[in-house]
């Protein structure tokens, strides 16, 4: 009989923001997959969370994918988490959560926070259809990719370092023009949690003087979309 794989979403700056299920799950369950074995202790500990641990990250997943496979197929109850946030969102978990479907082993993934969301939310544009686009690439692809992005008419989202913030904003102002609205927050549920909205100018006008850190979500809105016009013929004749 097959095991289960769940995904647990942990904090993404706030403890109180962990679920009691999440705890639960974790507290249940015989082996815990981390990202980073020693920033999920801090969080285990806290929490009194006493399961065996081990890595699970971007730099191995390839070469433990499998003998995790092995484990759940054994019947094994194994939780992955990462550093902060939902698995697999710009974080290990895709790997691992497509092998169990491909061996009919059990996934679920419990909600749970994820810095996206507020930060999609908290920008004030629209929301009812976004484009998540996570980081972008850091040389090789990452002009082609600005040019694509300009042209979604959907909202979309961005992960960026505080180091190339600036960089970032100033890219897509070039290729999305500089009065596109815009947002910026950092530290989502955190103590500094703040979120700075204006245009693309306006966001590289203030960061230039104000040097950001910790983790960066940007907001940028969709380019509007062209609205067709339509050319009446006149049915009257010119007797002129």
């Amino acid at each position: 009989m097959s095991g289960k794989l769940y995904l647990v979403p942990t904090p993404v700056g706030n403890l109180e923001d962990m679920s009691p299920r999440a705890i639960d799950t974790l507290k249940k369950c015989e082996l815990i997959l981390a990202e980073d074995t020693r920033t999920s202790a801090v969080l285990m500990k806290h929490f009194g969370i006493n399961t065996p641990m081990i890595s699970h990250h971007k730099f191995n997943e390839h070469s433990t994918v499998d003998s995790v496979v092995e484990k759940l197929k054994g019947g094994a109850i194994i939780s992955l988490v990462s550093d902060a946030g939902t698995p697999a969102i710009s974080d290990p978990g895709f790997m691992l959560s497509r092998a169990c479907r491909e061996n009919g082993i059990e996934v679920e993934t419990l909600p749970g926070p994820t810095a996206f969301v507020p930060a999609l939310v908290n920008s004030g544009l629209p929301c009812d259809k976004f484009c998540f686009e996570g980081f972008l690439p850091v040389k090789k692809g990452r002009a082609t990719r600005l040019q694509e992005l300009a042209k979604e008419t959907r909202t979309f989202i961005i992960y960026e370092s505080p180091v190339r913030l600036l960089k970032t904003l100033e890219q897509l102002a070039e290729f999305c023009g500089e009065e596109r609205a815009a947002s910026v927050s950092r530290e989502i549920s955190k103590l500094h949690n703040t979120t700075h909205n204006g245009s693309l100018k306006e966001l590289i006008n203030y960061f230039s003087v104000n040097q950001p850190r910790g983790e960066i979500v940007i907001i940028v809105s969709g380019e509007p979309e062209q609205k067709e016009v339509k050319v009446h013929k006149n049915k009257y004749k010119d007797n002129n």
